[in-house]
């Protein structure tokens, strides 16, 4: 997937002042996050399947998915409400 942002001149010539490659710190910043919630879903998927004496499915995609199907866990923009700018 490919995820486009905008910023602003001022933004980037700030941004420029700390980070020698915008693109590629954004990469790593959500890479580094993405590997986090990697880690607690699948804990939190081996804790229910040890519990329940669930057979766990085999590899990162798959635990992701089986994690989605047994309501482990949702999208965050399930679970949050929604603010609009009035709020």
């Amino acid at each position: 997937m490919d995820i486009t942002i905008t910023l602003t001149d001022t933004e980037v010539k700030l941004a420029e002042v700390e980070i020698a490659n915008i693109q590629g710190w954004i990469q790593n910043f959500v890479n580094a996050r993405i590997a986090v919630a990697q880690k607690n879903v699948i804990e939190k998927l081996i804790a229910h399947c040890n519990q329940n004496e669930i057979a766990m499915e085999v590899g990162v995609d798959a635990q992701v998915q089986q994690a989605y199907d047994l309501g482990l866990i949702i999208r965050a923009v399930d679970s949050r409400p929604v603010l609009t700018p009035e709020e």
